[in-house]
């Protein structure tokens, strides 16, 4: 479990997980938390029970979304059923001990507190929900529900960087006004993007001073992380999912 030094707060808990400690085996090792992979459905129950034995003693649930690469943001008002998960790619809320988790290969995730007024949120950020919005969408809500924007602070957790990250020219047309975070690549008429760089001016962009970004890269550490780009270039028929977890005490 990796934290960050500006989410470590007494009123809250939070980790970003690595492929590590858990009970799955082959492409799945080991502590995939998946549950939309081909892993067996028990190691995956398995796996996210220790994801909430890490976070706190006091945590009684881990809640996610069936994640759609969207801007759609729910506010966990009340615990909705794990096999009925509401269609989007961030979640908020006010609850206490309820781990808020968002699933991960490549895509970052994003951890959001305002430990001071009580709301926390977690986003998942792939290219397209960035784009989308998916950000600025979970400031807003986190703010309609109690948060102050001074008090808010966000980290960007392990996800692919800009040097494994490469696109072709269709890629680039959507991000026209956005041609500062691509380099030229290697190889002719493609380009490097640099996800992670674009999602913390996303967060800039809503007035959040509090930011930051975790170097890790789900690529290039095979020991450490599950990645959907490393498993598709190796033919690999399925991948695993890292979890990233935040709770309120």
């Amino acid at each position: 479990m990796i934290c960050s030094p500006i989410l470590t707060n007494l009123k809250i808990r939070h980790g970003f997980f690595t492929r590590n400690g858990g009970c799955s085996s082959g492409i799945y090792a080991s502590l995939n938390c998946g549950p939309g992979s081909d892993d067996i459905p028990e190691n995956i129950r398995k796996n996210r029970q220790t994801i909430l034995s890490a976070l706190d003693p006091k945590a009684t649930r881990l809640c996610g979304l069936h994640q759609v690469h969207s801007n759609i943001v729910h506010y966990l008002e009340k615990l909705w059923d794990d096999d009925e998960l509401p269609k989007g790619d961030a979640v908020v809320s006010r609850q206490r001990n309820i781990a808020l988790g968002i699933l991960t290969a490549d895509c970052a995730p994003v951890l959001f507190a305002d430990p001071e007024n009580g709301v926390i949120a977690a986003a998942h950020a792939g290219w397209k929900g960035a784009l989308a919005g998916i950000i600025e969408h979970t400031v807003r809500v986190m703010c309609q529900k109690g948060a102050e924007l001074s008090q808010i602070i966000a980290v960007v957790g392990p996800c692919i960087t800009q040097e494994n990250y490469e696109v072709g020219p269709e890629f680039v047309e959507n991000f026209s006004d956005h041609q500062r975070f691509f380099i030229n690549s290697f190889n002719k008429n493609h380009y490097l993007f640099d996800l992670k760089g674009f999602i913390l001016s996303q967060l800039k962009m809503t007035g959040l001073e509090k930011i930051t970004a975790l170097a890790n890269d789900t690529y290039g550490d095979e020991d450490n992380f599950f990645s959907y780009r490393r498993s598709t270039h190796r033919n690999e028929k399925d991948y695993g999912r890292q979890i990233s977890a935040i709770m309120l005490l």
